[in-house]
């Protein structure tokens, strides 16, 4: 019997910069997971992602098409991992685990070998800068976690 695909989730505040940004860049890196993204709140479900965070994932040759959801708590039972883009998002996200759920929450960049401390929210900015940094923050805390839990 084949062996189940590990699950991973990732969240961010609204879920159109970079929880899906995220999700398509561990896509890209790799078919061992089933992946997805969600949003802490509910502001734009239903809608795609920002048109800066598919313009920027184009230019590193990388797809997006996703529509923006809320987080549930059934996905707490079905993700081997919940991953949060910054430190509020980690702390709203241990509110609303379901008791014995709590060790599969991560922050993304505990595992970036450049010690980022969070993943900034480029939603608010004027450019596309901002979402070019979300690219290279998630792109290597992501490689370097594959590379410790392939």
């Amino acid at each position: 019997m084949a062996e189940r695909k590990r699950k991973i989730l990732f969240v961010c505040l609204g879920n159109i910069c970079r929880s899906p940004m995220a999700m398509a860049i561990f896509r890209n890196l790799t078919d061992d997971w089933d992946c997805d993204s969600a949003a802490l709140g509910p502001w734009h479900t239903g809608n795609s992602p920002d048109r800066r965070a598919i313009k920027t994932l184009e230019s590193y040759g990388i797809k997006l098409t996703h529509a923006a959801r809320m987080i549930t708590s059934n996905d707490f039972h079905t993700f081997d991992i919940i991953m949060g883009m910054d430190h509020e998002n980690i702390k709203t996200l241990r509110g609303m685990a379901p008791p014995k759920t709590e060790n599969k929450i991560k922050l993304i960049t505990e595992f970036d070998p450049e010690k980022a401390d969070i993943v900034p929210d480029p939603y608010y900015d004027s450019g596309a800068e901002g979402f070019d940094l979300c690219y290279k923050i998630c792109k290597r805390s992501l490689e370097k976690f594959l590379s410790t839990n392939g």
